[in-house]
Parts: structure tokens; sequence; C-alpha cells
């Protein structure tokens, strides 16, 4: 890839811990790719996505980044800090209604400079249809784009982790184990890794976005784009979204408390809670073996969301 389709804006590259309290209790090698610690307003997976994206934005003469999410989006809140910190407007389509008191993310993206808008709606057909109508109103200078970042673009954040997790481990893994909730990043890694890496999608989108169709594409369009060979192998994918996309699980709260007790990782309850609790799954029923690495792709600013945080105390 040219140096010039990236802004650099994490800070990389980040550590790959062994975890082994966690091992110890899955009966695998378990380490953490602390993606948690990209370093941009409080990290996550998203910094990655948006060193391409916010490349082709600026590359296209745009000023304004236009992005949709849940109420508590990690991506809304990366988006509103990369355009703060590049000077740039940033309009998000958030769903639900305006909440009385705002907590968690919702701060933060006040706190960056912001402008919300709420959809009244959880789908996520009619958020990406308010980014597109919104992005129209603003003219050419907007940039939109899909939840979670998900397109070639931004998956190509994630096949430069495949490649920077393959040199800090100096050998393919078994397993990468990652949530899945719009599979950019699930994309990202098929197209950096080799087949031998087996990746464990954990599905937190409900109703189920069609992740079997929609990531092996995905991964191939990002392959092309990187200049790397198709990737080959089987898709794996296991559902602990619960009722619905945000439901806090039995499971995803007994994983975070997993984690935190164990190697003083903290989770969140839509994604990395309900990641680690795919990973405890497929362990205990013999499903995942040898060397897995865990993604901690961020989202720790849920613990302190209203109706979240209720879960912990």
């Amino acid at each position: 890839m040219e140096p010039a389709s990236r802004i650099p804006l994490a800070v990389l590259p980040t550590p790959l811990d062994e975890a082994p309290r966690l091992s110890e209790a899955l009966g695998l090698r378990v380490l953490v790719k602390r993606d948690d610690l990209t370093g941009l307003a409080l990290g996550g997976n998203k910094v990655r996505k948006l060193e391409h994206l916010v490349a082709d934005a600026r590359g296209r003469g745009c000023d304004t980044l236009v992005a949709a999410g849940g109420a508590q989006s990690n991506f809304a809140r990366i988006t509103a800090a990369v355009a703060a910190k590049l000077s740039m407007r940033c309009h998000l389509v958030l769903s639900g209604r305006p909440p009385e008191r705002r907590s968690g993310n919702l701060v933060l993206d006040d706190l960056f400079g912001a402008t919300l808008h709420f959809a009244g709606s959880g789908d996520w057909r009619i958020l990406e249809e308010g980014v597109a109508k919104l992005a129209a109103e603003l003219g050419a200078g907007a940039y939109p784009m899909p939840i979670g970042g998900a397109t070639a673009i931004g998956a190509l954040g994630y096949v430069l982790a495949a490649d920077e997790i393959l040199a800090q481990l100096g050998e393919p893994p078994d397993w990468i184990v990652v949530a899945d909730g719009s599979g950019g990043t699930h994309a990202g890694l098929l197209a950096g890794l080799p087949a031998s890496v087996r990746v464990l999608g954990v599905d937190v989108s409900r109703p189920p976005l069609p992740h079997a169709e929609r990531i092996p594409a995905l991964a191939a369009e990002t392959a092309r784009l990187a200049g790397r060979a198709r990737p080959a192998g089987e898709l794996h994918l296991v559902d602990h979204t619960g009722p619905r996309y945000g439901a806090v699980t039995d499971e995803a709260i007994e994983a975070i408390r997993l984690a935190a007790r164990s190697e003083a990782l903290l989770l969140d309850p839509v994604y990395t809670g309900k990641a680690l609790a795919g990973l405890v799954q497929a362990a205990r029923e013999g499903r995942v073996r040898g060397t897995v690495v865990f993604l901690h792709t961020g989202g720790a600013p849920a613990l302190f969301a209203d109706g979240y945080s209720e879960a912990f105390v």
C-alpha cells in the first residue's frame, strides 16, 4: 500500500501480551492483542480503520466526516476524535432518542465537538439511510461512512494489524478471536493472514447481519486493494448477541469478570465481553485449541454508560 493511503493516528505496534491466568482457566495458550491501547481517545480498533478512511476523505477534498452507530458507538467516538484532531467537522447519526443524561461515549462525542443526530431507531438500515441523507444535505465536503467503517478501505487497517501480530509472535497462531459487529475487522484479518490461521468471529449484531456472505466478499475486496492473495479457508462464526444488539448477557458479564480478575483487562458488554464469552464457550467445547490471540478491540467507556454500569454494581 502507498504511504499516502494512511494518516498515522494510532500508537503502533500495540502490545501482544501473554495471558497466563486466562490461559490456565481456558486450557489454551492465550495472548491478548491490545488494540484497546491504540492511543487516540481511549483507543480501540476503529483508530486503525480511520487512519485509512480519513486519508481517503482528505484525498477526495472532504472536510466533514459523517458516521452512524448505536448511542454508545465506539466508531462514533473515534470518528469525533479524529475530526477534532485533524480540524475537520463531524456529524454522528445515532440510534434512539436523546437521553436525559449523557454518559459513556456520548459524553466524549460531545466533548470532541461532534454534532449529534438521533434517528429514533436502532435499525442499522435506517441509520445508514440517515448518513446518506445528511451527507447529501451537507454537500460535496461530506464523507459518509457505513456503520463501523466496514469498507475495504477501512479494513486495510487490519491487514496491517495481521502483519503486526505475525511479526510480534514470530509464527502464525492457530486462532484469532474477534467480535463481529459490522465485520470489517474480521475481513481485514482474513485478507492479511495466511490461510493456516483461523479467525473466530463472535457475532454481536441482532438481527444478524449476513456475515457469512458479507465478510468473505469484503475480505476479497480488501485483499485486492492491499495487493494480497485472495483469502482462502472456512469462515468461522458463533453468535453471542443475546436478544438484541447491545443487550447485556450473563455470559458476557461472566467473561468480563474473568478478564478483569485474571488479567486486569477491561472488556465491554457489547463487543469484547461477548467475544471472550465466545472464546470461553469454544474452549470448553474443544472447538479451539493451540495458540489463540484474543483481539481486544477496546470499548471500555461502555462500562460507565447508563444501562451497562448497573450490571456490575
